[in-house]
């Protein structure tokens, strides 16, 4: 009989080399995958910082305003208290402005002279001789806004090599603004006026006081609807309904939902809201219903995700100690899920916030001069603000777009940065 071991292969050895040439490779492999994320999280900042610095560099000047002090004598003979609030403010501002351009000639220049400040002017020098009519003859100092041309000029955005014929404001104009900069009347302090105003045909009286009261009683409406239906609803889902295919289905559809496009929405939104229920156009509330339907979905995933990760054994523990199903889930479960909870319902509200097509198909990108003082007036909002400023031909929007979208982009940081603050503080782990 052979011998057994005659029968045996001798084990394969594997040499010294080629494990270290197999090692090696499994080096370069992993030095190659660090490589490709690191680009990859390179190009990401690079993009970023390139957007970020873009619109830092396009809207700072928007944050600045350049302004005229002028001392104005308020002329009786064109101002009276009997014809409050009318009367020749415009010409007593132009007197004013005369008075300190000496090379200016009275008859021939009024035009010229008066386009240097903002139209809004007079209009301030109206309600300050309405509220105080004392002022009729007496000589007041007043700092009003520029006129968007010369902001430009003060700001650098005017090339003064530029032809004549090709500048906004020519070689006349250009000499009596310095002049006025030389007697220090020129100014340009920060722009308060870009969250303090509402909309306006003229750049340099622009802002977003009507954006921002909009989007605050659009995000309050959704919040209201969205925030409880959507709570309300993944907690029936995923703690009482039975596990059928009626259920199922609902699952499948609102994980659709969560994935439909915002135009959708609303295109639905004016479909029911506005040509079957009838209601107000470019109102709030009406955006508030739109965005509501749009984020309910992001809430119902977000809480169903939250419900999850409470463990089994705090249910069981409750059960075990004779509470009732409903005690289990609103004593125990859901306190326990509420960080998470928010978390998923502040990121919805900031992609709520950041939503521009369903908003302009409901109309709120009409151009409304005041702010709304209920969610049933008139409004925009923050981006169909930033959408009409963006369709704006005058050189001055261009900046206020850019910082519109920071403001925009602010309030979006902020949200979720909230966001993460409750999910650290309150997170268990278990």
């Amino acid at each position: 009989m052979a011998d057994i071991t005659d029968r045996v292969d001798p084990p394969r050895k594997t040499s010294l080399t080629q494990s270290s040439a197999a090692v090696a490779r499994r080096k370069r492999a992993d030095l190659i995958l660090q490589g490709f994320g690191l680009g990859a999280i390179l190009v990401a900042f690079t993009v970023l910082f390139i957007l970020i610095a873009s619109l830092v560099t396009t809207g700072f000047s928007a944050f600045v305003q350049t302004h005229v002090t002028l001392d104005v004598y308020v002329d009786p003979d064109e101002i009276s208290e009997e014809q409050l609030p009318r009367g020749g403010f415009q010409d007593v501002l132009t007197d004013a402005m005369l008075a300190n351009l000496p090379n200016a000639d009275p008859e021939d220049d009024v035009r010229a002279v008066r386009a240097i400040l903002s139209n809004g002017a007079q209009f301030a020098l109206r309600d300050m001789v309405a509220d105080d009519p004392s002022l009729i003859g007496q000589t007041v100092t007043m700092t009003v806004p520029a006129s968007d041309p010369f902001d430009q000029l003060n700001k650098g955005n005017v090339d003064r090599a530029t032809p004549e014929g090709q500048r906004r404001v020519n070689d006349r104009e250009i000499e009596w603004f310095d002049t006025l900069d030389e007697a220090g009347m020129i100014t340009t302090p920060l722009n308060f006026g870009l969250i303090t105003n509402a909309d306006s045909r003229f750049p340099e009286l622009a802002g977003l006081r009507g954006a921002l009261v909009g989007s605050f009683y659009a995000l309050l409406t959704c919040f209201l609807i969205a925030f409880p239906v959507g709570i309300g609803a993944a907690i029936y889902l995923e703690e009482f309904a039975p596990k059928n295919r009626v259920s199922d289905f609902i699952e499948v559809n609102i994980n659709n939902l969560a994935a439909v496009p915002s135009v959708v929405f609303g295109l639905l939104a004016l479909a029911v809201f506005l040509n079957w229920f009838g209601l107000p156009r470019s109102a709030p509330f009406v955006g508030g219903l739109t965005l509501a339907l749009m984020t309910m979905p992001t809430i119902i995933i977000a809480t169903r995700a939250a419900l999850k990760a409470v463990p089994p054994s705090i249910r069981e523990a409750a059960l075990g100690v004779g509470a009732s199903k409903q005690q289990v889930v609103f004593g125990h479960v859901l306190p326990l899920a509420m960080p998470g909870i928010l978390t998923g319902t502040i990121i919805g509200l900031a992609q709520a916030l950041g939503e521009t097509a369903p908003l302009l198909l409901i109309g709120m990108n009409a151009f409304i001069t005041s702010a709304p003082s209920s969610p049933f007036e008139p409004a925009t909002a923050l981006p169909t603000q930033i959408y009409i400023w963006a369709d704006s031909p005058e050189r001055g929007f261009v900046s206020r777009t850019s910082a519109a979208i920071l403001v925009l982009l602010g309030f979006l940081v902020t949200m979720n940065a909230i966001a993460i603050y409750l999910r650290n503080k309150f997170e268990r782990q278990w």
